[in-house]
């Protein structure tokens, strides 16, 4: 079964991707040992971040996820997983060439008429072969066009490192901030875990309940004394059996509290 239409944008994307050049990428891995690090495509990656961006997804963090996740993520990267870490480093690493690289991108995406990839705003400007007194124009309109991409890239992949820092701030740098904590990866335990949390839960409503229920009874006890005082003896009957009755309900819902099926009591 397909995972994807097959008009879907990511195919054009990566049909897109292999007529880039990534050597200034290459050049860079070819002057350190890459023995101990795995290296993704060049071209993977740039459709990758850019695909990201467009959809609106900066952070690394959330491109891992998506490789677990989306469909379109995992068609476009061939159903690898690379890290938050490694995909922020690589955009660090590589900022120049992969502005570069994603512009030449989104070159060919204006060339095919396209006015927008997602949230990335082309300008969609097409001329017409013929209009050859047009040409001068259209080609400073192009070069103009060019640079504000590659403006608009720069930025983003810089926005996108500074979300990226917020997060290792607020999860610690090589935590993905959504992973389960160990005992709820394996399902054994996380059973166990529920049940206890359920039974928790079902004791802190009987608690609450237990604790309104006891206010409820020392009002109408107030309101008894209070009728006892008044001298009114049919008053004072009616209160104080309300009164028997709230305790009565106070005591049983306490009941609740200190013995429940899970727990036994304390």
């Amino acid at each position: 079964m397909d995972w994807l239409p097959a008009n879907h944008l990511v195919f054009f994307l990566l049909d897109l991707a292999t007529e880039l050049d990534p050597e200034a990428i290459h050049a860079v891995y070819r002057q350190k040992d890459p023995r101990d690090e795995m290296v993704y495509e060049p071209r993977m990656m740039v459709v990758l971040l850019l695909y990201a961006y467009c959809v609106g997804s900066p952070s690394s963090r959330k491109i891992e996820k998506a490789c677990w996740e989306d469909a379109a993520f995992r068609v476009l990267t061939g159903n690898q997983q690379p890290d938050h870490s490694r995909i922020s480093d690589y955009r660090r690493q590589h900022l120049a060439a992969l502005a570069g690289l994603i512009v030449q991108v989104l070159r060919l995406c204006q060339k095919a008429g396209l006015v927008s990839l997602g949230q990335v705003a082309l300008d969609g400007t097409k001329v017409k072969a013929n209009a050859s007194k047009h040409k001068a124009m259209s080609h400073a309109r192009m070069l103009k066009s060019e640079r504000q991409l590659d403006a608009e890239m720069r930025a983003l992949l810089r926005k996108a490192e500074i979300i990226d820092a917020q997060e290792d701030g607020q999860y610690g740098k090589g935590n993905r901030g959504d992973k389960l904590p160990e005992e709820l990866q394996r399902r054994s335990s996380r059973l166990e875990w529920i049940r206890k949390a359920m039974a928790e839960l079902e004791a802190e409503a009987a608690a609450a309940k237990a604790a309104q229920r006891n206010e409820q009874a020392e009002t109408a006890e107030q309101e008894a004394e209070a009728a006892e005082a008044s001298g009114d003896e049919q008053r004072s009957t009616r209160a104080a059996r309300r009164s028997r009755g709230a305790r009565k309900r106070a005591d049983d819902a306490q009941t609740l509290v200190t013995w429940t099926p899970e727990i036994g009591p304390e």
